[in-house]
């Protein structure tokens, strides 16, 4: 049985079909990438699986779990985490302080004891620090630790939200866009840093990516979407290979 699988997903918008009987699995361990052209509906994948938006039809089962019937914010509770196209991030706060707050599904103190500080609350803010400061080593982020995010550059508020989805410790991560606005070194670290939450962290990764170059380097499974259908699932080699991709990129 696949840890993941959609089946029949649809969205539609009055008239307009964001997607239409989209259908995949994804394998425990695997890194599956979404490609297409702009307006495909990609990220409105995304925003089905996590509940931003009600599919009209189809179903998202995740470890033997109906997501579809999940309340949109306990959907992280069962292990799926996102990042998203546009950085959403506080920029007030530090890089620290904005990793702590993707650990608030494990605080499970009352508020009154987190008023009070106890000891028990005090046990867990160090048991969670102690994890955020494993995922800051991971991606690179101690010399921007106590930094407040506004006054960091485009690239390391990418990595910053990427450590923020991992601070909740997914077993399903999903990437909107991660190497959008990164430059080729930066675009390499990722490529890293996907390989080694897959192998170190034991995250399944879905990821919607428009480089090529990311997605043949990373990515086990690829497919294509284009005016909210599937046109092709395979290696990355066979779907760049598939004319009816090439069509749906290039014309035709």
């Amino acid at each position: 049985m696949s840890l993941f699988s959609a089946q029949g997903l649809a969205l539609r918008f009055g008239g307009v079909h964001a997607i239409r009987d989209v259908s995949f699995t994804v394998e425990q361990g695997e890194v599956f990438a979404i490609i297409g052209p702009n307006g495909a509906g990609k990220t409105s994948v995304f925003n089905v699986v996590t509940r931003v938006f009600d599919a009209t039809a189809g179903s998202v089962v995740f470890d033997g779990v109906e997501i579809t019937r999940v309340p949109r914010h306990r959907v992280v509770q069962h292990g799926i985490a996102r990042t998203f196209q546009n950085i959403e991030l506080f920029e007030g706060a530090t890089v620290l302080d904005n990793l702590m707050l993707g650990c608030h599904r494990f605080a499970g103190e009352s508020f009154l004891g987190q008023c009070l500080w106890t000891p028990k609350v005090r046990e867990t803010e160090a048991r969670l620090r102690a994890h955020v400061e494993d995922v800051i080593d991971l991606l690179d982020l101690a010399p921007h630790r106590n930094s407040l995010v506004t006054g960091l550059p485009y690239g390391v508020r990418k990595v910053v939200e990427l450590g923020r989805a991992l601070a909740t410790r997914p077993r399903l991560l999903l990437l909107d866009e991660p190497a959008s606005g990164l430059n080729p070194e930066e675009t390499r670290d990722l490529a890293f840093w996907i390989d080694d939450i897959r192998s170190d962290l034991g995250v399944t990764v879905i990821m919607v990516e428009h480089d090529m170059s990311l997605v043949s380097e990373v990515a086990d499974r690829v497919l294509c979407m284009n005016l909210g259908e599937v046109l092709s699932t395979g290696t990355a080699a066979e779907v760049q290979s598939d004319p009816r991709v090439v069509a749906a990129y290039l014309g035709g």
